[in-house]
């Protein structure tokens, strides 16, 4: 979670942890620019992990608000964040009635994932996208 919201005020975006209040996703994150909120599901995953479990509160979340949800995938090894990267529109369908969660093949996932592109002015290039130990 640190990862995801070092990126995201690295990106000069106003953020804020949400995971406590469980809406579905972690973290809101404001582009001051336009007051656009964006609501980002973070996933930590062990280098080598095949799949990435999401509830069916986040993927239902994802679909009701398809332009400003991200997943963002952290490749972790112990406590320390490796890797991260954003995809948008990760989900197509709901989960079958009943289930509490649908478990993804990660590397499909990254197959989707984008370059950030940092907006920020006073920040240097800098890019969270790159190849995941899969």
């Amino acid at each position: 979670m640190e990862a995801v919201l070092a990126t995201e005020r690295r990106l000069c975006r106003q953020r804020r942890d949400a995971s406590r209040d469980d809406p579905g996703y972690d973290v809101e994150s404001k582009i001051p620019e336009t007051d656009r909120l964006l609501f980002i599901e973070v996933k930590g995953r062990a280098g080598g992990a095949s799949t990435v479990t999401i509830t069916t509160t986040e993927i239902l979340t994802a679909l009701n608000d398809p332009e400003d949800f991200i997943l963002t995938l952290v490749e972790v090894d112990g406590e320390v964040a490796r890797q991260r990267v954003y995809v948008r529109r990760p989900f197509h369908q709901e989960p079958d009635f009943g289930a509490t969660s649908v478990n993804y093949d990660l590397r499909e996932l990254l197959r989707r994932a984008e370059e950030l592109v940092w907006t920020c002015q006073h920040t240097p290039p800098f890019s969270a996208y790159s190849t995941w130990t899969t």
